[in-house]
């Protein structure tokens, strides 16, 4: 039983928590670093703790630390968020051996799921459709299995997450030189040094299925979203439902994830990735925790996910079933970044004037306030912007209507890029795929 929750996570997604804790009537204790003494969620908490220095590594990330804090003030549980520990076996697992629960899937799951190798071991094991190419680390031979997939293939992190660890390599004369370096950014960045290749697709979008499963056996899925528009490989506009792709061919990869979880035994919510070309889906990967994406799921379907996953991490039964979850409307969101528009250099600093938009099917999922000082030392993100409306056109411009009536002074923002993109006219046709945005970006420089 779950009677106190500790959120281990900053921002947005924090207070995101928090508030979903408080409609379940479930007191929380915030874990902040000494930069973040002034988050929204810290002041909001039944109880907060200090965990370490500014740096993630010290504070976020150290394991140890949140594992005392929980200690401490007596939370029976954890919520991950995103980010940080989200996705981390090694957390969860000492969560698990440490007598608490962990609001997310099993320990050896989030292992299997979080290497890119054996995830797609298990994928074809149980029916997923894939990215060609093989299924083990890249070996002694690699110039003919790059030549038997054809060129160009991609090289990516067995451990990478977050668009990291990934390269395109047009011909065999470019392929030792970015194995080793896609090497190194994976040592660097995962401490795994593990890379293979796939053939890489020329368009394909970028779709997933969003899924939730609780310890009884049900899986339900909640539809799907479209994370197409990527900058270097991290998503800056969302929307939900995919536009354009037959109900058949959903409806068959929708069954598919459902069975995937069952076998997996899979707990918790959870999303399957999928690049998406001529009618096909492909698995690339799945992540075993919230996304930053999932208020356009809610927005359409009307559940709150946080507030299921917390119920399911109390050992309680799913209350709805698949037949309960109707996709209405259209929904989209905007990644609101503390950043230059043109560089995209962070921006850190204190907030000057906030105003929020509002209004009819207008959500904000943000901490920030006036008065506020953004640190240096994390993520850019500082708000989601999600609006939804009976259709996709009428979302996307009432998306306009509130990103201008946004207001965020003393620090750059990327506010003005997403009008931009939201005017697109590739974008208001949906004629847009995963490579669309560096192609903008580069015609734009």
């Amino acid at each position: 039983m779950l009677t106190k929750l500790l959120i281990a996570n900053r921002g947005e997604i924090a207070l995101r928590i928090h508030r979903a804790c408080k409609e379940l009537n479930l007191p929380t204790v915030a874990v902040y670093s000494e930069a973040d003494r002034d988050l929204m969620h810290v002041k909001m908490a039944e109880e907060s703790i200090c965990i370490g220095p500014a740096d993630s590594a010290g504070s976020y990330l150290n394991i140890p630390a949140i594992i005392s804090a929980m200690e401490l003030s007596g939370a029976d549980g954890v919520h991950p968020g995103y980010g940080f520990l989200a996705e981390n076996a090694d957390f969860a697992e000492k969560v698990e051996k440490s007598g608490f629960q962990f609001a997310g899937p099993p320990s050896e799951i989030i292992r299997t799921m979080g290497n890119k190798i054996s995830a797609k071991k298990l994928a074809v094991k149980i029916g997923l459709p894939v990215v060609p190419g093989p299924e083990t680390p890249i070996g002694s031979n690699y110039k003919d299995e790059a030549k038997r997939l054809g060129y160009p293939i991609i090289i990516k992190a067995a451990a990478g997450g977050g668009g990291r660890g990934m390269r395109v390599v047009e011909s065999e004369s470019k392929l030792k030189e970015n194995i080793d370096i896609t090497k190194a950014e994976s040592k660097f960045a995962f401490g795994d040094s593990t890379i293979y290749m796939e053939k890489f697709l020329a368009s394909p979008r970028h779709i997933e299925v969003q899924v939730l499963a609780d310890r009884f056996g049900n899986v339900i899925h909640f539809g799907e979203r479209d994370c197409s528009l990527q900058r270097r490989h991290q998503k800056v506009i969302e929307e939900a439902p995919a536009q354009g792709i037959p109900t058949e061919i959903k409806e068959d990869i929708f069954n598919k994830c459902i069975k995937a979880c069952k076998e997996m035994n899979y707990v918790s919510a959870g999303t399957f990735e999928f690049l998406y070309e001529n009618n096909q889906f492909y698995f690339i990967e799945m992540n075993t925790r919230i996304q930053v994406e999932h208020p356009v799921t809610e927005s359409i379907t009307g559940f709150d996910l946080v507030k299921l996953q917390l119920r399911i991490a109390r050992g309680e039964e799913l209350r709805i079933r698949q037949e309960d979850i109707k996709l209405t409307g259209h929904a989209i969101e905007c990644r609101i970044n503390a950043e230059h528009p043109q560089t995209f250099i962070p921006s850190p600093g204190k907030i000057l004037d906030y105003h929020a938009p509002g209004g009819i099917g207008v959500r904000i999922d943000s901490h920030l306030y006036t008065g506020y000082v953004v640190p240096p030392n994390y993520d850019s993100l500082i708000a989601k912007l999600i609006v939804s409306a009976n259709d996709r056109e009428d979302a996307r411009v009432r998306l306009i209507r509130a990103l201008e009536e946004m207001i965020i002074s003393g620090i750059d923002t990327n506010l003005e890029m997403h009008i931009d993109l939201l005017s697109d006219e590739n974008f208001i046709k949906g004629n847009v795929d995963i490579n669309y945005l560096e192609t903008k970006f580069k015609t734009s420089d």
